[in-house]
């Protein structure tokens, strides 16, 4: 259910000689995984929710949501289950934003829509040529102060405080400065959601942040696992780089938050 910001890519370019990385682990050579399983991705925070990152969440059978220092995503088993509507006023309480992503679902007395927009879900088809980085850096928690500076200058999408230990998150150095950034969010079984990508405005045009993608999508199919990515509708230009590097569309999708009733609403 991403909330999708404006994610600026270039093209691959000649790869400038840099330190090594930290990721000390071995490289497996990447190759296409078998198909996984499509479905989970018409609702992929919640299995992400209920999944890989059930430790990282709170909530209850029909509606979850991440940590508030993790993410600002939420999910429901489903919007046509009777009980949701009060499963969710349970969790986040009167008056309060829910993230919601897919299907609408006609909204009960005293509910409304607080924010609405459109997006693109792409999933990788056997065009993706993956690759490992030389000059990608893991990055971890004392990279945070860092990541966020990088994420408000940029506005690729929400990152928090803890958004890094919902996967492998990377990025590249010039002169010791952070100035590129991607790395792993929404995690459905058989699945990895590449985010967070984003460049410095002072080094763009040199295809760092497709690098990063690259390198996030090599170590997500050395798991066996399939990558996809999530786009605000209106960013073309990030959509087409991503189709030109072997991303295909496989769904449109409304995006947005609805307010819950009671104190505080309106």
């Amino acid at each position: 259910m991403p909330v999708f910001g404006r994610t600026v890519l270039r093209a691959p370019s000649e790869r400038a000689p840099g330190p090594r990385r930290r990721d000390t682990s071995v490289t497996v050579e990447s190759t296409t995984p078998p198909l996984a399983d499509e479905h989970v991705l018409d609702n992929a925070a919640w299995h992400s929710l209920v999944g890989r990152h059930a430790d990282l969440s709170e909530g209850n059978e029909l509606a979850r949501r991440f940590l508030p220092d993790v993410s600002i995503f939420a999910g429901v088993r489903s919007w046509a289950h009777p009980d949701v509507w009060d499963a969710v006023l349970d969790l986040v309480g009167p008056g309060a934003l829910f993230p919601f992503s897919g299907p609408e679902a006609t909204l009960p007395a005293g509910w409304e829509v607080a924010s609405r927009g459109e997006g693109v879900q792409l999933v990788e088809s056997d065009r993706l040529e993956t690759r490992p980085d030389d000059e990608a850096v893991v990055l971890d928690a004392r990279d945070v102060p860092e990541m966020l500076d990088l994420v408000a200058r940029t506005q690729p999408g929400p990152f928090a405080p803890r958004t890094h230990e919902l996967g492998r998150y990377v990025g590249i150095r010039r002169e010791g400065r952070l100035v590129a950034l991607a790395g792993e969010r929404l995690q459905p079984a058989g699945w990895t959601e590449i985010s967070a990508v984003c460049t410095d405005p002072a080094y763009r045009g040199q295809g760092l942040a497709t690098r990063l993608v690259l390198d996030v999508a090599h170590h997500v199919r050395a798991r066996g696992e399939r990558a996809l990515l999530h786009a605000a509708a209106t960013n073309t230009g990030a959509i087409r780089i991503y189709e030109r590097l072997g991303f295909q569309l496989r769904r449109r999708t409304a995006f947005g938050a609805l307010r819950t009733p009671g104190a505080g609403a309106g």
